[in-house]
């Protein structure tokens, strides 16, 4: 039996392995979901044949409400909440590497009454603190995105010394939970720092760099679940977590790029905070309005389209009108594509989940380093939702907050549309110098309603 455990446990790391991989390519990416779903399956059943607590009708049982419980969720949430869901759920691994910990140790030091040896001490240890990181720090950055705390950097001085002499707590705390395992004081005091060290190192990150959050959360999410392997001796889970650690820590840097951020400061926390001379407003600007008339008609002459969208079409709900947009153009034989920036909407791939939602091609969506060139070659950018990723000021002013990051150069296409409720700001909170730029008319008012009656005049003409 030992045998064809450990045979399953190789056949759902290769299709994790599998997963991952194709999770790397858009138009794969579901494939890659499958194929992860049905390897942790193949785990979770095998798991479940070791212990000998359970009958088969209760492991059925439990997988059978937990899988209810993820599917309902899973229907239940709006695309547009899609990254708050992701927190939660990397904040509940969290929760499991963490109970998982505290489980272990309070069954071998207070009932069994065995020492624990080093190696499952130190993965213990190591459990509880990345394990307790990760669940407050996914709570306040679900928080956050879900606008029951403000997005703002919470700071106050002396912030970074006080995380640093928290970790040099918990280190010396930790030396004494090994010396004195069945003392229990000083495995909790081990939880408590690591709950208290996720919040301080999150309430510090402004809520233009979630997308960095969500993915560096994730990779530590991986890395307590590693950590928990070795707790429990279980193969499968070490590499589950090593894989997910590892791609995290990757997706991560990339996102850290696509921000201007350094990978350190990321991990030390307190990114995303501005100064406030950036933040502050500068000149007002003069824009331009355009009706939905004049919008139809420019889309109806032009040869070349670019949309960039941004969370305002998930709030919107517009994905489908933009679907029904691109199909009149390209009636018109107009070439129509979508600019992706690596960090547009919550978190990384959102604006491709929710378009993929609305049956346009993965072919159509071009990342933001393949696209970046031709802008300047095209009649019409439509902004849609997007803010701070088109904000020239990234560019131009080195005062402000969000410069030196890698922006869609949309303000360089001979006209620029711009698909707004209002004027207010970006997630970042500063003024986008592109609304007042002499070639960028706004069109105001919800994106779904207006992008309606854009196509519905087109239909007209046609």
């Amino acid at each position: 039996m030992s045998n064809i455990v450990q045979i399953a446990y190789l056949i759902a790391s290769v299709l994790f392995v599998l997963g991952i991989k194709f999770l790397g390519k858009t138009k794969d990416a579901r494939r890659g979901n499958m194929l992860s779903a049905v390897g942790m399956l193949i785990a979770i059943v095998a798991t479940l044949t070791t212990l000998e607590i359970l009958s088969f009708v209760e492991m059925f049982a439990c997988m059978l409400v937990g899988g209810a419980i993820g599917l309902y969720y899973a229907k239940k949430v709006e695309m547009t909440q899609i990254p708050e869901m992701v927190a939660l759920f990397n904040g509940f691994g969290g929760m499991a590497s963490l109970g998982v910990a505290l489980s272990d140790h309070f069954f071998k030091t207070q009932i069994q009454g065995v020492e624990i040896d080093t190696v499952n001490s130190v993965s213990i240890i190591a459990s509880v603190l990345i394990g307790g990181v990760t669940f407050t720090g996914s709570v306040v950055a679900w928080l956050k995105l879900n606008g029951k705390v403000s997005g703002q950097p919470i700071t106050f001085k002396g912030q970074h010394l006080l995380n640093l002499l928290l970790l040099l707590t918990f280190l010396g705390v930790a030396v004494m939970t090994y010396l004195f395992q069945i003392e229990p004081i000083y495995i909790t005091i081990l939880v408590a720092i690591a709950l208290l060290v996720g919040v301080l190192i999150v309430i510090p990150i402004g809520g233009a760099d979630m997308p960095v959050v969500i993915s560096l959360l994730n990779s530590y999410s991986g890395m307590a679940a590693c950590a928990t392997g070795f707790i429990l001796n279980n193969n499968v889970l070490i590499v589950a977590g090593s894989l997910v650690g590892a791609s995290g820590i990757i997706l991560t840097q990339i996102m850290c790029k696509a921000m201007n951020r350094s990978l350190m400061n990321v991990l030390l926390g307190g990114f995303g905070q501005t100064t406030s001379a950036g933040a502050q407003d500068g000149p007002s600007i003069v824009i331009k309005e355009i009706g939905v008339e004049e919008s139809a008609m420019l889309f109806d002459s032009a040869s070349s389209v670019i949309v960039v969208p941004g969370y305002g079409m998930a709030v919107a709900q517009a994905q489908h009108v933009m679907r029904e947009l691109m199909e009149q153009c390209e009636k018109r034989n107009i070439d129509f594509r979508f600019a992706i920036h690596p960090v547009a909407g919550r978190m990384p791939g959102h604006m491709n989940v929710l378009l993929a939602e609305a049956n346009i091609s993965y072919d159509k969506l071009i990342e933001m380093e393949s696209i970046n060139d031709d802008f300047t070659n095209t009649d019409i950018v439509l902004v849609v939702g997007a803010n701070d990723v088109v904000n020239p000021a990234a560019r131009t002013n080195p005062q402000s907050p969000i410069y030196g990051m890698p922006i869609l150069n949309a303000d360089k296409a001979r006209t620029v549309i711009v698909s707004k409720r209002s004027m207010g700001k970006g997630y970042a909170g500063i003024e986008n110098e592109l609304f007042g730029y002499p070639n960028c008319l706004m069109l105001f008012g919800d994106a779904k309603q207006t992008l309606t009656k854009v196509v519905g005049e087109m239909k007209e003409m046609s």
